[in-house]
This record gives C-alpha cells, structure tokens and sequence, in this order.
C-alpha cells in the first residue's frame, strides 16, 4: 500500500453564471482556482509523490496537472472519481433557480443528504463508489504518496466513509477548493493532516 493518501478536491471553477456544472464538459479552472491549484502542489511538492489520480472531468484534471508537472508525473484517470450522480438532474440550472426547476430537491439535499429518493445515485452508493476506487489505487502503490483528485461530495463522503463517520455529518467541515486531505492507508483509515490553499497553512484535522 501506498505511504499516504492525498485525497484533493479540485480548485475553484470558472462560472460566471453560478450553473450547477455537475459531469458537464468545458468547465475548466478559474484564474483563483489556478492559484489554489499552484498552492496545493507547493504544498505536495516535497513528498514523495509516485502516482497522481483524478476524476475525468476538465476542472479536477486541471487541478490534477498542476500538482503532477511538479513531479515529473502523468496524470492517470480512474471514472470512478468523478462526480455525483445527484448532479446530473441539475446540471445547466442556474443554482439560484433549482427551488423552481427542482422544487424540494436543494431542500432535501441541504436537510439530509444521504436520503435522497430522487437520485440515481445515493450517498451510500457514491461513498461505496468512491471509496472502493481509493482502495483500489492504494493497492496498486506498494511505496511512496499518492494523489487523487475529486470533487466536493465525493471527497466528503470518502473521508467519512473510510474513517467510519456517519453520513448525517455529509454537510459539516466540507473540503474547500484545492483542500488537501492526507490520510495514512490501514485497516484503520485516519486523517492525518489537511492543507488549506487559502489559509496557506497545514493544520491536523479538528
């Protein structure tokens, strides 16, 4: 098994219009996301990195270039990353117009997440998707760190999924744009330290 787990979330995304980009293409980084994605590569630069993951989406594969260039590294892609499926019934809608196109959906997702009947994909199934994929890369480094890039959810839930939490805290202290999460691979997942673009610090996790 690999040394360290990186999981990432992708930095901040272009989109002016505020749309749920959701699995839609050309959504790509913005100016400040490619900061945050300099900053997060700053940040793994001195580890010893052998492999770096994303999903197949532009804005996490953009993110996932940034930190791979600085060690010499391609870029492998694994679908299983990718995000929620949630997001496919809401992408294109302008975010403040999903109570009318959508109605009760944001609602229910804001209130509880992982009861969501409407969703082809349910937290558990995204949680269970996500999680068999970071333990299948991990299988396949038996020295040095990995990086993987994500998104938001998926992120979230595979840090709650692999460290044993329960899913009813899927809204609380969510990965932020460019997040670094770094966990140690065991029969006993832990999150080990996290890195924060924007508060240019390293900090253990609450």
């Amino acid at each position: 098994m690999a040394n360290l787990i990186h999981l990432v979330r992708h930095a901040e995304v272009h989109n002016p219009q505020h749309l749920v980009y959701g699995r839609l293409p050309q959504f790509g980084l913005s100016e400040r996301g490619r900061r945050q994605a300099i900053e997060a590569s700053r940040y793994l630069a001195g580890q010893p990195i052998v492999a770096v993951w994303s999903s197949p989406l532009e804005r996490a594969l953009q993110t996932a270039s940034t930190i791979s260039a600085r060690h010499g590294l391609p870029v492998r892609v694994d679908e299983n990353l990718t995000e929620w499926a949630l997001s496919d019934l809401w992408a294109g809608i302008v975010w403040e117009d999903l109570p009318e196109r959508r109605p009760g959906e944001l609602e229910a997702y804001l209130a509880h997440p992982w009861d969501l009947p409407f969703s082809p994909e349910s937290l558990q199934e995204l949680g269970d998707r996500m999680t068999s994929a970071i333990k299948a890369i991990n299988e396949r480094h038996t020295e040095g760190d990995v990086v993987i890039v994500s998104h938001q959810d998926p992120v979230q839930v595979a840090r709650l999924v692999l460290t044993g939490t329960p899913l009813s805290t899927q809204h609380t202290d969510k990965p932020k744009h460019a997040t670094v999460h770094t966990f140690q691979p065991s029969s006993d997942w832990k999150e080990a330290a996290r890195y924060d673009p924007e508060d240019q610090e390293a900090f253990p996790p609450a």
